[in-house]
């Protein structure tokens, strides 16, 4: 392992790039913080500077994802453009383009054990990207009468929650598949979409 070190003062950052190191190593529980000092090349007195343990330091880790994972997912979205469900099959599609370009990040938010409910700085983070996927589902049933419109909470929930699974079982474990996760993903939203009634009959 090649320690990365840390230049100008900004030891706080080079101790995040270290947790990321050791996380695709060890996984998100498998270092101590004094071994995190270590791979930034700084002594263990050092850290506690900046963090009063591992899961403070995960903790950080985790923030910082949940700001890159909403800001794709915003971009990904873009205001509904150019429909509705397209915009929401982006979103879809951005959850897996993070979760294979950060997976240190996508570890430490969702296999840390982490709760953002206790981290008062991961909440906020955590529920912009939620509603950005909210909004794209609330897009989806503007044609249905408002009694028959299913809560944008829980479409935005099922499809976290697939979205997760496809993640898990085909980009990041052992199963196989003959199809690519991107074409798995939509076309269970499609099929799950479909049985909500929230696809035009002409989809």
């Amino acid at each position: 392992m090649t320690k990365r070190g840390y230049h100008h003062g900004n030891l706080r950052q080079a101790l995040v790039e270290a947790a990321l190191a050791l996380i695709a190593e060890r996984g998100p529980q498998g270092f101590s913080l004094s071994e995190a000092a270590k791979q930034a090349d700084v002594t263990p007195a050092a850290v506690y500077r900046h963090f009063a343990g591992r899961d403070e330091l995960l903790a950080e880790v985790a923030r910082q994802g949940y700001e890159i994972f909403a800001a794709l997912m915003e971009y990904a979205f873009d205001e509904g453009k150019p429909s509705a469900l397209a915009a929401f099959e982006a979103t879809g599609r951005a959850y897996l383009a993070f979760a294979r370009k950060y997976p240190g990040h996508y570890v430490a938010m969702f296999e840390s054990g982490l709760s953002p409910q206790a981290w008062p700085e991961l909440a906020p983070v955590a529920t912009k990207a939620r509603d950005v996927l909210e909004r794209a589902a609330a897009g989806l049933s503007g044609h249905l009468p408002p009694d028959r419109r299913p809560p944008p909470s829980m479409v935005s929930a099922h499809v976290w929650a697939m979205s997760h699974g496809v993640v898990e079982l085909y980009m990041r474990g052992a199963a196989k598949s003959p199809f690519a996760p991107e074409d798995l993903l939509e076309a269970g939203i499609g099929i799950y979409l479909r049985g909500l009634g929230l696809l035009p009959p002409d989809k």
